[in-house]
């Protein structure tokens, strides 16, 4: 994948949503690489405990020095959001040159933000900042939770699926 990308995943079932993302992390952790994992129980423990079946990838360490980083925001709003992201990614690449890879639960970040019309803008600004950083952001959407506009807005969030065959991108 070309860095700086901001690619959006489609998925109906909670096999289909590690699919791609679990190797994605599990990659960038054997690398030494810093990887950000934004979701919230049931779904981070699945996270979790798939991470911890790959080979070569201690979940433990990884979270105690820094390699992997588990993210929550509280009552959040666009702007709030964009600030954290940039003081981290920041902190990140004042300790050397690396790849930042970053994994969304979509349906887990929109509970929390102040609503998902709010969510959803804060994804249109995402894309705009992740190009200044060395970033592969993989954001995830559970179709059975999102209705037909959102999934229309989140896919214009993302052109850079655009550049790909989408079917890849549908679990």
């Amino acid at each position: 994948m070309p860095v700086p990308c901001h690619l959006a995943t489609f998925f109906s079932s909670d096999a289909g949503g590690l699919r791609l993302t679990v190797p994605f992390l599990a990659e960038g952790l054997r690398l030494g690489q810093a990887c950000f994992l934004v979701a919230t129980d049931p779904v981070l423990k699945r996270y979790i405990d798939a991470l911890g079946e790959q080979k070569g990838v201690d979940v433990t360490g990884a979270t105690q020095d820094g390699r992997l980083t588990l993210v929550r925001f509280e009552q959040a709003t666009g702007p709030s959001t964009i600030e954290q992201w940039e003081r981290r990614f920041a902190e990140v690449l004042a300790k050397g040159p690396t790849i930042i890879r970053l994994v969304g639960e979509m349906e887990r970040v929109r509970s929390m933000f102040v609503s998902e019309a709010e969510m959803l803008s804060y994804e249109e600004a995402f894309e705009m900042m992740s190009r200044r950083y060395p970033i592969v952001a993989i954001c995830q959407y559970d179709v059975r939770g999102f209705d037909g506009e959102a999934l229309l807005r989140s896919l214009k969030s993302h052109p850079d699926l655009f550049g790909f065959r989408i079917g890849t991108f549908l679990n």
